[in-house]
């Protein structure tokens, strides 16, 4: 593992940290309209999934398979969302959004879509604790 990754701070400022996964730190978006994780594997200088080995890439893939499980869980959604842009951060991230068809977005994308709506303190703490069970118990 690289020992100089540090955190994109956008990505820092948004976000609450979950946990580690043997290759991702885990992040829940700070965001009440959308139930919302981040995968950033902990590699410095990779933007894009061909930046990282293939046995990287493999345990990428099964991480995000476990944050999908996780995913399903946690907020019970209609559908499953999951992406790497990269747009705005151009550090390697991975977007495993859960989507309602009752959501303020459906059926459009959630980015650029209002504002990012902050969890009251508390049900954020509930929701990254709950979280870090399910990843705990995958």
């Amino acid at each position: 593992m690289t020992t100089d990754f540090t955190l994109d701070p956008r990505l820092s400022a948004d976000t609450a940290p979950v946990g580690d996964l043997a290759l991702s730190s885990v992040l829940l978006m700070d965001d009440s309209r959308f139930p919302w994780l981040i995968l950033v594997p902990r590699r410095t200088g990779v933007s894009e999934v061909t930046d990282l080995s293939p046995l990287d890439g493999a345990a990428l893939w099964e991480e995000i398979r476990i944050a999908v499980g996780v995913m399903q869980a946690l907020s019970q959604p209609d559908k499953v969302n999951v992406g790497a842009l990269g747009n705005v951060v151009a550090q390697l991230h991975v977007h495993v959004i859960g989507r309602f068809r009752s959501d303020p977005a459906w059926p459009g994308p959630v980015w650029g879509h209002g504002a990012r709506k902050a969890y009251p303190p508390h049900a954020l703490s509930q929701l990254v604790e709950r979280a870090g069970a399910l990843f705990a118990a995958a």
